[in-house]
């Protein structure tokens, strides 16, 4: 077809791939944009900024009707029922802890949590950096009607933190991210147990056992090598509706579905090598009629496929999703908060706001650095590979960066539309810029005496 572009031996490539114009200069650079470490930091940044700006335009009133349009799902008798917001809040973000969850198994069998001394640092950090925060918060907030918001400044956005360490450390040492990734995913563990916990209302046992009767009868199904994506994705669906009627906040079955979505892959590779091979000697490289080969590849495509984990197919076909569509959409739908004159009088008085701020700005990095120190001079841990104690403490200032886990727990904490709310996201905004801004600063300082 284009024998100077694609070669006998060489795989055909597709039009999105070729050296065409619009390809080379429009598609190739959105791609390698989309593929680095600050994309989805950006994106989610640009949605926020657009719910601040449409929620505080002429136009505000049309912001609010929107989230709060009836979206109502009906089969028979049975009927769901809710806003546009939560159906963000409680459908898609299932889909961003789903992610969560896969990113904690894959890091605990084959990842930094591996070995527990490579972890030992990051851990420590982590804990030092949800119990701090949570302490400060509730210092200013005890015995008032904000003490339920102590679960907001424990959060780390690993999105916006990657992307502020990746801008402020181009000549950092490479483990620097593994150490901050690490971190965000044992927050993300804390994160999950205190919605679990803290923030579940009315829990309906019936409903929670059959959750977890669903879950036993997944894992029950793989292990007699059950292989239908019908039959999980319907498994999975059923948890979802069991463990929201339970009163836990149904993400939370995001979170435990990818906990037990198998990390192994069915077929063996060499496997399917062998067969991939004997299919080549036994097809022809151009059969009449031209799909006569057909059903031999569909076979290989479908032994090709289990040779790779459910665990790493699921989080490859979630995560651009997530990263992209569903955080995204969160941002917007959740970050309007109104900044006249009056509502940011009402925040600044405001000990949740207070509370919060001084949480993701003084008790993350006060928790991180102060845990990870303790765990140095223990000897239970080391300082990650040509990283220094000051990259250290710009690591748990960046670490303050909580927006949409934040977000996410103001939420659950207040009534929508509070004043707790409104102070709670003033906070969550003013508190992870100054903290993104303060940790880029040290970072930077840092490497610039390097």
């Amino acid at each position: 077809m284009f024998p100077d572009e694609f070669p006998d031996q060489a795989p055909r490539r597709p039009w999105a791939h070729s050296d065409r114009p619009v390809p080379r200069l429009v598609l190739r650079p959105l791609q390698e944009f989309l593929s680095t470490s600050t994309a989805s930091g950006l994106m989610l940044l640009g949605a926020a900024a657009a719910a601040l700006v449409w929620s505080n335009s002429p136009w505000s009133n049309g912001y609010e009707q929107l989230w709060g349009t009836e979206l109502v799902l009906r089969v028979g008798r049975w009927v769901m029922a809710g806003d546009l917001r939560r159906w963000v809040n409680d459908g898609l973000m299932s889909l961003f802890f789903l992610v969560v969850g896969l990113e904690i198994k894959r890091e605990v069998l084959t990842g930094e949590l591996r070995a527990w001394r490579a972890a030992a640092l990051s851990a420590a950090a982590a804990v030092g950096g949800m119990l701090v925060p949570a302490l400060v918060f509730l210092a200013l907030n005890a015995g008032g009607s904000g003490a339920r918001g102590w679960g907001i400044p424990m959060a780390t956005d690993v999105a916006f933190a990657l992307g502020v360490l990746t801008l402020a450390t181009r000549a950092a040492p490479p483990s620097l991210k593994p150490f901050l990734l690490t971190l965000a995913i044992v927050d993300d563990i804390g994160a999950i147990v205190v919605i679990a916990i803290a923030y579940s209302k009315g829990v309906d046992p019936g409903a929670l056992a059959a959750a977890a009767l669903l879950l036993v009868s997944i894992v029950a199904l793989q292990r007699i090598n059950v292989r239908s994506s019908f039959v999980y994705v319907s498994l999975g669906l059923a948890t979802w509706l069991a463990v929201r009627a339970s009163g836990v906040h149904p993400a939370i079955a995001g979170a435990a579905l990818g906990f037990v979505t198998p990390a192994v892959p069915f077929q063996r590779p060499r496997t399917v090598s062998e067969e991939a091979h004997r299919t080549a000697d036994e097809t022809l490289d151009e059969p009449f009629p031209p799909d006569a080969d057909a059903h031999h590849w569909l076979r290989l495509a479908g032994l090709s496929r289990e040779a790779v984990s459910p665990l790493a197919r699921l989080e490859h076909a979630l995560l651009p999703w997530t990263s992209f569509v569903v955080v995204p959409l969160f941002a917007l739908a959740n970050a309007g908060v109104g900044l006249s004159a009056r509502a940011l009088s009402d925040a600044l008085h405001s000990r949740v706001t207070l509370g919060v701020v001084a949480g993701l700005v003084l008790g993350k990095l006060v928790g991180v650095v102060g845990a990870s120190r303790l765990a140095l001079r223990l000897g239970v841990a080391r300082l990650p590979e040509g990283a220094s104690s000051r990259d250290l403490v710009g690591v748990g200032a960046v670490a303050g960066v909580g927006f949409t886990v934040a977000l996410f727990v103001t939420e659950l904490a207040f009534p929508t539309g509070s004043p707790a709310e409104a102070a709670a996201k003033v906070g969550t905004l003013v508190g992870s810029f100054l903290a993104g801004a303060i940790g880029y600063a040290i970072l930077r300082a840092s490497r610039s005496r390097s």
